[in-house]
């Protein structure tokens, strides 16, 4: 029987690419695991065979790619309906989404940035409101990374803040797309972090990125997670607590034993950080 996810657990990003292996494996090295829904609502066949089999072992957490919370496009209602069809049926906890759009009069296939204006935070706040009265459960929304930002009236951390208290919502925070901003747009992430509210972070993830060049980081999952990744990571553990983390990777994979190494480092982290939490209390009380 499928354990819940709780604040020390480590994931890995469910591609279909993994699913030989993942079904091979054992429940030990991988606490849950993380789909996107857009990719899996309505499939049925071999894959929606698989999906269920996975699910019925590991916790499933849902992270949205066609929203649009920033767009100018209505949201897709029936995405939303199909959406908390496909939460209730997998019993997911966790369900995010990215904080960006991703359709202008079509979908873009990506994710574009948000301008950080006040006018854009009324506009994204009430749409994550709509979201959440639609799903029926509170989200969280993930801080993206970006290389041309559209227009900053305001800084990136304020523009976030606002957001989450405005809509009412959470934050999954993307540690390595924190660290690609920061060196792509000459911030300093420890003084980001800082200024994040501890009561709203959800859950992180981290993933490998490109070096392009000393000060362009191109955001691939696709690699390895960098050891500057792994180090924030360990500074947002320090600050906010240890929270679900999960592990993406989206193509060039390599055996499945490797992902689990890096899964098992995100344990160790995690313990290491609950038992100084731990000793913590027992010291102050």
């Amino acid at each position: 029987m499928r354990s819940i996810i709780t604040s020390t657990s480590a994931g890995l990003g469910l591609r279909r690419g993994l699913i030989p292996e993942l079904l091979a494996m054992d429940e030990g090295p991988v606490d849950f695991l993380e789909v996107a829904p857009d990719n899996w609502i309505g499939v049925g066949g071999r894959f929606g065979e698989q999906l269920a089999q996975l699910s019925a072992r590991f916790p499933i957490s849902a992270h949205g790619l066609s929203l649009s919370l920033g767009g100018s496009e209505p949201l897709d209602m029936e995405l939303l309906s199909r959406t908390r069809q496909f939460n209730d049926r997998f019993d997911v906890v966790l369900y995010s989404e990215h904080l960006s759009y991703t359709g202008d009069d079509g979908h873009l296939y990506d994710l574009m940035p948000i301008p950080f204006t006040d006018e854009a935070i009324g506009h994204v706040a009430a749409r994550i409101r709509q979201v959440q009265d639609v799903l029926g459960r509170r989200i969280a929304v993930e801080n993206v990374s970006y290389y041309a930002a559209p227009y900053q009236a305001l800084a990136e951390i304020d523009f976030i803040n606002a957001i989450l208290v405005e809509a009412d919502t959470d934050l999954l925070l993307d540690v390595n797309n924190l660290y690609i901003n920061s060196i792509n747009h000459g911030y300093d992430p420890h003084a980001f972090l800082a200024q994040l509210p501890h009561e709203r972070i959800a859950s992180y993830h981290i993933a490998g990125h490109f070096d392009e060049d000393i000060d362009l980081k191109v955001d691939t999952h696709g690699a390895p997670v960098k050891d500057d990744v792994w180090s924030l990571l360990d500074s947002a553990y320090r600050r906010f607590g240890v929270r679900p983390t999960l592990l993406e990777r989206d193509f060039n994979f390599p055996p499945l034993a490797v992902l689990l190494g890096e899964t098992g480092r995100i344990r160790m982290m995690q313990t290491a950080h609950a038992d100084r939490h731990r000793l913590l209390e027992q010291i102050h009380a």
